[in-house]
Order: structure tokens, then C-alpha cells, then sequence
């Protein structure tokens, strides 16, 4: 009996050891992280699969990056003509819409640049440049910041003419752009996820929304395991159906902050 009970006890450890083991890395934007999304939605995951998520949390241009060494088992992003050029050079399986919010300018409510209300995007950065209004870039090669650098293009301000004067590049992720922002009573492009999350808020208040072209989508992608043989591609895929399923859609539509909803399911099914 004695030695039943410690063969049983062996496998009880090696099983648990097994699950303990099946973990994957995702690189994934800031926004996922700083919103409080993975901190909601992975535990569920992880519940509901055994499979627990080591998050690598960067700009959308070094998630992919890290893919594309083969350092992350799945990529979670949002940046549509980045993410299809990594399909493009082979880097992924297939790319699949999760979800989406959108962009939102934020300022200081004493506005000196008079964008508040405005819902023409490219007409609010213009006036900005004209007013020469404090704005804070991410400068990071973020989905924010590929985001931002379009829509100045759009409204045909050359942003090279208003660096190192208004307009500040500070190289980091969307909590610290927010808290240089609010420190310095400046104009910033924000997802809307990290912002209904961010509490440091000083004066600033959201003053443009509601453009077409400030729609925020977010794609996850299975890194190729024929490029790189060390991904874990069943529990990668794993994870990729879980939140493409009713069951991660519903758990994404139920994340909310201060009872406002911050992301959008929108999967194909």
C-alpha cells in the first residue's frame, strides 16, 4: 500500500509539475497591460486551459520584433500595416481581429489650442501646430505612435518643424506619455483603454473624439514554428482560440473601469 500511495503521489507531482509548465509569452502593446486588461482576462484563461501567460509588454513595432526572433510564442498588437507586413514576410500563421476601442486626443481643459469638441481629427492637430500647444509623442514605434504619425501626415503638419520646441518625443509607453502629459499641461494621442484606466489626470480632459479615423483595431498572431522551432504552437493556438471563442469575447466585453466598457469584441466567428 505504502508503495502505491507514493507511485500515486508521483504522479500527482508530475502532473501538476506538467501544468505548471505549460506556459506561453505573448508581446503585446502597453495598452493590453496599462488598461488592466491581461490583468482580468489571463487569469481566466489560465483557469480555463492550464496554460499560463508570461506577458512581454512593449510598443506594438518591438512586439513584433521580438516575433519576429522568435522570442514570443504569440503576438497580440495594433498596428494593421505592420501586422501584415509581418504576415507578409512569413512571420505568422494567420492574423485574427479580437477587438477594438479608439483613439482620443487628450489636453489640458484650459485648451490654448481650442480643439475642444472637435470631431475632425486632422482640423484639431492643425490647430495644435498653429497654436504651438505643448504635445507629448510616445516616439516609441508603438500602434499609438505609427497611429499618430498618420494622422499628422493626414493633416499635413511636418512634425520635424516643432520638435524640441512643442512638440517632445519621450520614447516610452502610454502610462508615462499620460503622466508627462499631465505634468506638463500637454496635448496627447491616447487610446481610450489606458485612459478611462489612468488616475493621474491633472487638468487634462479628453477634447477630440469620435473621427472614423481614430478606430483603434487590435489583431493576435501565432508566431511561425516553421521560422522558429522553439514556439509552443498548440498552446499558442490555444490561447488565440480562447479569445476569438464566445467564452473570451464575452470576457473581453465584461472588462470594464468605473462601469464603462474599454474594449470591443469583434472576432469573426
Amino acid at each position: 500500500m505504502k508503495k502505491l500511495a507514493a507511485i500515486a503521489a508521483v504522479l500527482v507531482w508530475s502532473s501538476c509539475a506538467y501544468a505548471q509548465d505549460r506556459s506561453i509569452t505573448v508581446a503585446s502593446t502597453t495598452s493590453t497591460e496599462q488598461s488592466g486588461l491581461f490583468g482580468y482576462l489571463l487569469p481566466l484563461f489560465s483557469k480555463a486551459e492550464g496554460i499560463e501567460v508570461k506577458v512581454v509588454a512593449v510598443g506594438t513595432g518591438q512586439a513584433l520584433d521580438i516575433g519576429r526572433r522568435g522570442d514570443a510564442d504569440v503576438v497580440f498588437v495594433h498596428d494593421r500595416p505592420a501586422e501584415d507586413k509581418f504576415m507578409s514576410e512569413g512571420q505568422g500563421v494567420k492574423r485574427f481581429d479580437v477587438m477594438y476601442n479608439d483613439f482620443i486626443i487628450v489636453g489640458p481643459k484650459s485648451d490654448p489650442a481650442k480643439i475642444a469638441g472637435s470631431k475632425d481629427v486632422a482640423d484639431a492637430l492643425r490647430r495644435i501646430a498653429a497654436a504651438k500647444a505643448p504635445f507629448i509623442s510616445r516616439g516609441d514605434k508603438s500602434g499609438t505612435h505609427a497611429a499618430e504619425l498618420r494622422l499628422w501626415k493626414e493633416a499635413g503638419v511636418d512634425i520635424a518643424d516643432g520638435k524640441d520646441s512643442w512638440y517632445r518625443e519621450i520614447g516610452q509607453g502610454m502610462g508615462p506619455a499620460l503622466n508627462m502629459a499631465s505634468s506638463s499641461n500637454a496635448y496627447l494621442l491616447s487610446d481610450r483603454g489606458t485612459w478611462l484606466s489612468f488616475r493621474n489626470r491633472g487638468e487634462l480632459a479628453i477634447l477630440t473624439e469620435g473621427d472614423k479615423r481614430l478606430f483603434n483595431q487590435y489583431g493576435v498572431m501565432l508566431v511561425n514554428p516553421e521560422k522558429h522551432a522553439n514556439v509552443k504552437a498548440k498552446d499558442g493556438q490555444a490561447f488565440i482560440d480562447w479569445l476569438v471563442s464566445p467564452k473570451g469575447q464575452d470576457a473581453i466585453a465584461g472588462y470594464k473601469v468605473g462601469g464603462e466598457q474599454l474594449f470591443f469584441p469583434n472576432a469573426s466567428h
